[in-house]
């Protein structure tokens, strides 16, 4: 009984460390051991979790230890509590990419009336692209049209480039080439033909906030063939 009684001490005591205010701080774990955090992917180039906080709950105490790009699913509105600091009350938008650099530990506490849900996309290799920054895109920013769909260049982090792809029934982005790999990140449900150079037609099957990584070297076009509008986030590597 005595035995069982230190151990259930030393766990508390190991769960609930005094700040310097001498209030408890709640433990911090790893991103990996977070239980909303689900690893869904992992490469030298990323590491991909599919995130959900149900209503008024959230997260444990985590870290991020890399950069990272976290794409909304939904709106939402969260308390951003970072280790040390006050928190901060974020608004995002359905499909909206948000940039963080790492190296700190933090909770996110949902105060919507949804679950948060969102893909959060750690670059692996954000160090080396800070030593040894990669060459620059010919286009960091900007919109194209497309046939029954737009591609809008939204941002670049640590040598990726994240664009938004919206394409309508039977939409189609025309004939290019994918230099690098690439992470395709589905806003909504989606079916898409890719036609490639050298390869037989092929269907891409995705459900909203499933993900798919795609080698480099593939010269393709690619079409909506569902019965929707077909919306991605796709991030591109050199």
């Amino acid at each position: 009984m005595k035995s069982l009684c230190l151990a259930g001490l030393l766990l508390l005591g190991i769960m609930f460390a005094p700040d310097k205010k001498g209030t408890k701080a709640p433990a911090e774990v790893e991103i990996t051991n977070e239980p909303a955090h689900h690893l869904v992917l992992e490469n030298p180039y990323v590491r991909v979790f599919q995130v959900e906080v149900p209503v008024k709950s959230a997260t444990l105490m985590h870290r991020h230890r890399h950069d990272y790009i976290a794409i909304a699913l939904g709106d939402a509105e969260i308390s951003n509590e970072v280790q040390g600091k006050a928190p901060v009350k974020v608004s995002m938008k359905d499909g909206e990419p948000r940039v963080t650099d790492g190296g700190f530990a933090h909770i996110a506490r949902n105060l919507g009336n949804t679950s948060f849900r969102n893909v959060t996309i750690e670059l692996m290799q954000d160090e080396k692209s800070k030593s040894s920054p990669p060459a620059k895109w010919d286009e960091e920013r900007g919109m194209h049209v497309l046939h029954g769909g737009t591609e809008d260049i939204q941002l670049v982090k640590d040598g990726v480039r994240v664009v938004e792809i919206d394409l309508q029934i039977a939409g189609s982005i025309p004939k290019h080439h994918h230099p690098g790999p690439q992470l395709i990140v589905a806003l909504t449900d989606l079916v898409l033909r890719s036609d490639a150079v050298g390869q037989k037609p092929s269907n891409l099957e995705l459900k909203a906030g499933d993900v798919k990584w795609l080698g480099a070297g593939l010269t393709e076009t690619e079409t909506n063939v569902g019965q929707h509008e077909a919306k991605m986030v796709v991030l591109e590597f050199k």
